[in-house]
């Protein structure tokens, strides 16, 4: 292999300033803005509750709200961030709507070992968010990209449901 081509592969990365709202406060970090935004989220900010799956988009586990959508973060790279607003599950109860679904999610039992627990929260807040209501079948394809092997999904749509019945009332 030429010098040329060795000495290419052993440059660092470019870091740049990626700065954007996280959980309503304004963040900086100085990162490859190619990074995946699990790994910022995770290793560079302390914010563990994401969790990662399979690490492809497919599981769920590692979602995150982008401008109140749902999106995987293990496949987000950093530089999609920049300008924008993140919210993670260590953000959720700080919003009404977002105690209010954690409170319903426990009260119908629907926690079981956890690890997916996150990612279904975010999903689930960004369904109410746009105004969704309390039908089963809505709740499961607004939920459909989140993987969960412990349940059968029943409790988790009951709390789903019972959050956006109570939001609706509220």
């Amino acid at each position: 292999m030429s010098n040329y081509i060795l000495k290419q592969f052993s440059q660092q990365p470019a870091m740049i300033d990626i700065s954007f709202t996280l959980n309503g406060e304004t963040t900086t970090i100085t990162t490859d803005p190619l990074r995946r935004l699990l790994d910022i989220l995770r290793d560079d900010l302390g914010l563990t509750g994401t969790k990662e799956g399979c690490g492809e988009g497919e599981c769920g586990a590692c979602t995150v709200l982008l401008d109140g959508k749902p999106v995987t973060s293990c496949i987000v790279n950093a530089v999609a961030v920049h300008g924008h607003d993140v919210t993670t599950i260590e953000g959720v109860s700080a919003s009404p709507d977002g105690r209010l679904l954690i409170d319903c999610l426990y009260e119908a039992e629907a926690v079981q070992c956890g690890f997916c627990f996150p990612g279904i929260v975010m999903s689930a807040l960004a369904y109410m968010r746009a105004g969704g209501i309390a039908d089963n079948e809505r709740i499961r394809a607004a939920l459909a990209g989140n993987l969960c092997r412990c349940t059968g999904y029943e409790f988790i749509v009951k709390g789903v449901a019972e959050a956006c019945r109570r939001w609706r009332d509220l």
